[in-house]
């Protein structure tokens, strides 16, 4: 089954690892994504974030750059199998040359810094999706979740653990809202997962376009604030966007304090059937946050990707609909807006 990732922090991992002195290449390594694991599990198009860690950096542009150059020289060595996507047409162009279509994206907005010609060039350097913030506030808005605030609260008298605190108050800054609006005129695709509940509906005021969640699942299923509420899930179906599955077993499965979460692929089937029902069919795809994540216990790297398609099948979801998860609504939506 064709498969397109919508999320994954590969070369991020890459670039930290070259930084340690570890000689690994996007042809072959130890990370979760290479380019032998994409073959075996029949990667059409696979989403490349260059994921800045906001709160590690003095200066998320120069190392967005650093990351950068890393992406189009690995692309560069592995052209015979893998090539970058600028327009809708690469796809089409790499898929009859048999190459894995590679997306530049970006995950954490504080790249360009709220400045519309730092996102510009971004664009020209291939960015065509960003993720507005991680787990930082930033220039353009603020996350549900903020690194190190960590501790259970208080709420009406009762402990409420931190992921269930949704941020309703903090959304897209004067800033954001500018850049928001210049990411949709451009054609960058508007990704809304880490965004708070706030910053969701600010988006969706200012925007006309569809938009995406690359990386988040049904907080009904599992209540982490990383995922959507029901509304949030019809608000980017009505709009034609597209929610990427995450096999990060903490947004998959609530477990007790100090349970050790490994991740089921039969959690990824609840959360797409969930979706699906509140949604429809056409709002779903795949997300992974491979390299982004410790891992998954049933699907270790993307080669085991097929065990997914096959459990979706069993669970009653039809080859039609299985195609749609895969591949086939992001298609539709890179289609329209690249």
């Amino acid at each position: 089954m064709k498969a397109v990732d919508m999320h994954c922090d590969t070369i991020s991992e890459l670039y930290k690892k070259a930084k340690e002195g570890q000689d690994e290449s996007l042809r072959r390594s130890n990370c979760h994504i290479d380019l032998g694991k994409l073959k075996k599990g029949d990667a059409l198009v696979q989403n490349f974030a260059v994921f800045i860690h906001n709160g590690r950096t003095e200066n998320p542009l120069e190392e967005f750059l650093q990351m950068v150059d890393l992406y189009y020289n690995e692309l560069e060595k592995n052209r015979d199998m893998i090539a970058p996507v600028f327009c809708w047409k690469d796809i089409e162009k790499n898929c009859a040359e048999g190459k894995i279509s590679a997306l530049l994206t970006v995950e954490e907005g504080a790249v360009c810094k709220g400045n519309l010609s730092y996102l510009r060039d971004m664009y020209r350097l291939g960015v065509r999706m960003m993720t507005l913030t991680w787990n930082y506030p930033n220039e353009i808005g603020y996350p549900n979740v903020r690194a190190g605030n960590y501790e259970d609260r208080q709420v009406q008298g009762e402990s409420v653990p931190f992921y269930k605190i949704a941020d309703t108050i903090n959304g897209l800054t004067e800033q954001g809202m500018e850049i928001v609006a210049e990411m949709e005129r451009i054609g960058m695709i508007i990704d809304v997962s880490h965004l708070s509940d706030k910053g969701f509906y600010d988006v969706l005021e200012v925007t006309k376009k569809p938009f995406v969640a690359s990386h988040s699942n049904a907080r009904a299923v599992c209540p982490w604030v990383r995922n959507l509420t029901d509304d949030m899930i019809r608000k980017i179906a009505l709009r034609g966007g597209v929610i990427g599955l995450n096999f990060c077993p903490d947004f998959l499965t609530e477990v007790s304090k100090g349970e050790r979460n490994t991740g089921t692929i039969a959690a990824i089937v609840e959360h797409a059937k969930y979706i699906a029902n509140v949604g429809g069919i056409e709002c779903l795809g795949l997300g992974s946050d491979f390299d982004g994540i410790e891992g998954h216990g049933e699907l270790p790297d993307f080669s085991h990707l097929p065990q997914l398609s096959e459990a979706l099948f069993r669970a009653g979801f039809s080859g039609d609909e299985v195609e749609k998860i895969f591949h086939r609504n992001v298609l539709r939506l890179y289609k329209e807006l690249l």
